[in-house]
């Protein structure tokens, strides 16, 4: 057999066009502005009209006047009023059925029916032979009366008008089952779950993707209790709204999925008839930005302590930095200068460290995700932990993390496990156990949890234990240290829950947004740095990260490679170049969305190209190790 080809609008037309000159009766349709769209030949014939009356687009009211005036319903006084009155009953669009005389003596049927999406189809049916073998019937069965005779007309004609009803409700029908078939497969495909439940709490309608936002559900969930179809946990958290609606009013809540740590927000909205619409998303993502975003917002602080002598001394220090570098991988270097350079390059590190620390004092907070491998931090961790546990403490670490770096401020989650270590350590006092577990919840979060077998928190600790100064440590607490892992954690996007532990001891929760990163290594790099000392160090360090290194001095001479060599795969450039332009001017001469671009500077935070700078991409404040770039870099990737 052959392969069906489809046909296309034009050959439909004409086919449909044949089939309709072929019927025995007269058929027109109209549209709900009164004209004609579609009509046969045998209307044509019927009523013997004119070629133009029966072009798509005459009006109705012209082919009623037309009949009016060739004496087609008989002698009309007002040819204008009374086609006025039937475009009127026209309008109207009420199925209806009637049979009349015309003025050639052929009597005719004319059964009209409404479609749904307006206007009518009316069907014009020569019935003088049919009237006339009703009539010799009429004339020659003496046995039938004419009650019955009568009788039997009034049903034939009121199954007329019944089946033209019928007709038209099928047409309905066919209508409402595309509307439906359509809504319901927009409703599929929405990332959300739509559903209804009835007064009795009953699902009446779903569009099936409750699984996608409550996990571990079922999708087919008609006719089922919304008690069983959410489960006992997650149909508790929703009661209280549920009992709102089924009230009359409106309700929306969001609530955390115990079984998958995501954050889902429901509105349910009353019908009339005391059911209920409920609308289920998924904002997990959502309320992790708006958490940060909130916490930023509250940690604005004001202070300019530092001025243009921190711009100088970073400098120097890089300068050191790489001196010392160059010294340390000189051959036949004696053991004990080997001593002093590293402890010349502890040095200036430290200083670089104390820099950024005065800056982090004098500014705001910035959450700075880097590339970080869980299980090296972890490890890290535990080392500069353990000197301050006593003997009789154990540390305990159980990381159950992914191999692949992850996106996390590795300074700051640091510093607050370390913080809340400590506070593990002071609960447990001379014996006991501080363990840290660490694993990923699904695909959403990075749970950190350090539990102790000490004395637990207070109902009060439990309360207020997160509030600035609250401390139960007397004059040695300061109350800022769970203060600042909670800032810490907020600023992040993340969760922290303080609770006891059913055998004692208490336990610190803080999950953090699971952001998983790839390696960049190797490429063309372009290096931007008008001090040569500087250009060296840094061209160093490029290269051992497997580029290749091409050079310039000030935003024109960057310009103009970057024009020649489409390939670069990454910019390194210091705000502050030779000649007018800054690194600020070759940002905007560069699409920063396809080639990452870091600027370094020894401008300190406040300093107005600083705040620009970072305002736009990332700034790294010098001096800063391989290690930084390399973090920041797997960052941008991820962007």
């Amino acid at each position: 057999m052959g392969q069906l080809v489809p046909l296309n609008q034009i050959a439909t037309q004409t086919l449909t066009a044949a089939g309709l000159n072929l019927i025995g009766q007269g058929l027109t349709i109209f549209d709900s502005d009164l004209r004609l769209a579609v009509s046969n030949a045998p209307f044509q014939e019927m009523f013997e009209l004119p070629d133009h009356l029966v072009e798509t687009g005459t009006s109705f009211a012209t082919t009623i006047r037309h009949l009016a005036l060739q004496g087609e319903y008989g002698e009309v006084d007002d040819i204008e009023a009374f086609v006025m009155e039937r475009a009127r009953v026209a309008r109207a669009f009420e199925p209806h059925y009637m049979e009349r005389t015309r003025s050639n003596g052929r009597i005719i049927s004319v059964e009209g029916s409404p479609l749904p999406e307006g206007g009518w189809i009316t069907v014009y049916t020569d019935i003088t032979s049919t009237k006339k073998q009703e009539a010799l019937l009429r004339g020659r069965s003496e046995e039938l009366s004419d009650q019955v005779l009568a009788h039997t007309e009034e049903l034939a004609s009121t199954n007329r008008a019944l089946a033209a009803t019928v007709s038209a409700l099928g047409e309905t029908k066919r209508h409402l089952t595309e509307v439906e078939a359509r809504t319901r497969l927009t409703t599929e495909m929405m990332p959300a779950h739509i559903a209804h439940i009835d007064e009795t709490g009953h699902y009446t309608y779903s569009n099936r993707r409750l699984r996608t936002i409550v996990r571990g559900r079922p999708n087919n969930i008609v006719g089922l209790h919304i008690s069983q179809a959410l489960g006992a946990d997650v149909y508790a958290k929703i009661k209280p709204a549920l009992t709102t609606a089924f009230d009359g009013e409106n309700a929306v809540m969001e609530f955390t999925d115990a079984l998958s740590a995501n954050r889902i927000r429901v509105a349910f909205t009353p019908d009339t008839r005391g059911g209920v619409y409920i609308l289920s998303m998924d904002v997990t993502k959502e309320t992790q930005a708006r958490v940060a975003l909130q916490q930023t917002r509250k940690r604005e602080l004001a202070a300019q302590l530092t001025s243009g002598l921190a711009h100088d001394f970073s400098n120097l220090l890089t300068i050191i930095l790489g001196m010392q570098s160059k010294l340390g991988r000189l051959e036949g270097l004696p053991e004990s200068a080997k001593a002093l350079v590293d402890g010349t390059l502890n040095a200036a590190k430290r200083g670089g460290e104390l820099l950024g620390s005065i800056a982090e004092i004098t500014t705001q907070r910035v959450h700075r995700p880097r590339a970080t491998h869980l299980r090296t931090l972890l490890e890290d961790t535990q080392i500069l932990a353990a000197p301050s546990l006593p003997k009789g403490v154990k540390f305990v670490l159980n990381p159950q993390v992914p191999d692949a770096p992850v996106l996390l401020d590795q300074g700051a989650i640091q510093d607050a496990l370390l913080n809340l270590i400590l506070n593990a350590r002071d609960a447990c006092g001379s014996n006991g156990k501080v363990t840290l577990d660490v694993s990923t919840v699904h695909d959403t979060w990075i749970e950190f949890t350090v539990s102790d077998t000490g004395t637990g928190f207070s109902p009060e600790a439990l309360e207020h234990g997160c509030d600035p100064f609250f401390t139960t440590k007397g004059s040695e607490g300061t109350g800022l240290g769970l203060p600042m892992v909670y800032d810490i954690t907020k600023l992040a996007g993340g969760d922290l829950r303080l609770q006891n532990a059913y055998n004692g001891g208490a336990s610190v929760r803080l999950r953090l947004p699971l952001r998983l990163c790839p390696d960049v290594t190797g490429g063309l790099a372009l290096l931007v740095e008008d001090n040569d000392d500087l250009r060296a160090f840094y061209r160093e360090m490029l290269i051992d990260m497997g580029h290749s290194v091409i050079e310039a001095t000030s935003t024109d001479e960057a310009t103009a490679l970057i024009a020649d060599l489409p390939d670069i795969a990454v910019i390194l450039s210091d705000i502050k170049l030779n000649g007018e332009g800054t690194g600020l001017d070759l940002l905007k001469r560069i699409d920063i969305a396809k080639t990452p671009v870091v600027l370094m500077t020894s401008l300190p935070p406040n300093d107005p190209l600083h705040q620009e700078g970072q305002a736009i991409t990332t700034v790294l404040s010098k001096p800063f190790a391989q290690v930084d770039l390399v973090n920041v870099l797997k960052s941008k990737v991820t962007q």
